[in-house]
């Protein structure tokens, strides 16, 4: 991250710690409180202090493992806070469910929020089933303020823990269900991330912890292309915020995920292959997350900087995902001025209304266009294992693409092949 481009946020921040001298103040101190019209000085603090992924953090944050947090509605604390928690391994299986035949107002192709997301997770009864609550009611949402509590949180520098006091601050809750078992107290999010800002989870904990006498229950929904990641997590001591604990984890979906190795043959021998664009060849080894921005980008476009800035990338990675999405021929980019602008491309839009096992095909098939995956896949067919380096990198040098000379570009780029390769892998029997 370190090398990364500068993004808004990173020359404000550095403004506001010369100013402020903020680093000098948290070596003495252990923290700083900033307050919201301090902020403003350089940009909006809803734009400033806001991070919900490591990968957001400003750079000055993330080279001084530096975390911000909330204390009053106007105020923060920088310190080193061990504040995120990474999300842990989903490869596990999903589960199918369905939308009852009478719903026809939620399409689940088409969830273009996180409202909706949780609309169809209610109606198809996947909260249900996964908190094993039969009744639940929709309670409390919205924005609220947190009333007065204190805390502890690991300081990530001397792993020892600092004591955080939080007055009336603003906290926010997608949807709250309340059951027999308890209260359900959700996050949901489309981008899909390494990790997340624990706060979204604890300050709502504390705020209904002291006013329900039932357990309240932290979760955190993620929607993706189709799948309903759920987790349920705990805080072994309410009062430690760094007490976080997996309770149960589950995928979903409500559509046919069976995808057949006989599918994805027949994908291989149907696909046309394309010239190469004179587009940098992709470094994005995750397709996920070039699938994920596609979605993220179906409802509206957005520039370079607001992807940055809305979803889990920092600038090089919105770079390398757009650019390979673009090489796909997913997303359109246009400049206003001299500000790129990114748009889902009309096949983008019309891939992302095919149902689940449609949309994967499509995507394959976009992929397998390309001579540098088709053959990589044929060669692992044949064999039964994925090819060795030397032999993806000897097939890409006969693809004639765009731009790729070094032998450390070869070596960078063919790791994408391996990653797209075991995406398409990864769809088969993924019921």
């Amino acid at each position: 991250m370190s090398s990364s481009p500068k993004s808004l946020n990173d020359v404000a921040w550095e403004q506001l710690f010369t100013k402020y001298d903020i680093l000098n103040h948290i070596d003495a101190n252990d923290r700083f409180e900033i307050s919201a019209t301090q902020i403003k000085e350089f940009r909006e603090p809803r734009l400033m202090a806001k991070f919900d992924h490591t990968i957001n953090l400003p750079k000055i944050f993330f080279d001084n493992h530096l975390a911000i947090l909330p204390i009053t509605r106007g105020d923060y604390v920088i310190s080193h806070f061990d504040a995120y928690h990474k999300f842990e391994d989903d490869n596990i299986p999903v589960t199918r469910v369905s939308l009852p035949t009478y719903i026809q107002s939620l399409n689940s192709n088409s969830i273009p929020s996180e409202a909706i997301a949780l609309n169809c997770a209610i109606a198809a009864g996947i909260v249900s089933d996964f908190l094993q609550d039969e009744d639940l009611i929709s309670t409390v949402s919205g924005r609220m303020g947190s009333g007065s509590f204190g805390f502890e949180i690991i300081n990530s520098k001397n792993h020892t823990p600092c004591r955080v006091q939080v007055n009336n601050s603003q906290i926010e809750i997608d949807a709250a269900y309340e059951g027999v078992r308890g209260l359900a107290l959700f996050e949901a999010k489309r981008d899909l991330s390494e990790d997340f800002l624990v706060r979204q989870l604890y300050y709502p904990f504390r705020v209904w912890q002291s006013r329900v006498t039932k357990p309240v229950r932290p979760l955190f929904l993620v929607y993706s292309n189709g799948i309903y990641r759920l987790y349920e997590y705990a805080f072994q001591d309410p009062n430690n915020y760094s007490s976080l604990v997996l309770v149960s984890q589950k995928n979903y979906t409500v559509e046919d995920t069976a995808i057949e190795i006989t599918d994805i043959q027949a994908v291989l021998q149907n696909s046309v292959i394309a010239f190469e664009p004179q587009i940098p060849f992709p470094q994005a080894d995750s397709f996920e997350r070039v699938i994920n921005i596609c979605e993220l980008l179906n409802e509206q476009e957005l520039s370079r900087n607001d992807v940055t800035e809305q979803y889990a990338f920092d600038a090089r990675q919105t770079n390398y995902y757009t650019d390979a999405a673009r090489y796909l021929r997913l997303l359109e980019k246009r400049k206003d001025g001299a500000t790129p602008i990114y748009g889902l491309s009309e096949t983008g839009k019309r891939i992302l209304r095919l149902n689940y096992k449609q949309r994967q095909l499509a995507f394959c098939d976009l992929i397998l266009s390309h001579k540098a995956f088709s053959d990589t896949l044929r060669k692992y067919l044949e064999s039964g294992n994925m090819p060795a380096n030397a032999d993806i990198i000897r097939i890409m040098k006969e693809a004639n693409l765009y731009n790729v000379e070094s032998e450390s570009t070869f070596e960078r780029r063919s790791s994408t092949i391996r990653g797209w390769l075991n995406w398409i892998l990864g769809l088969i029997n993924a019921e």
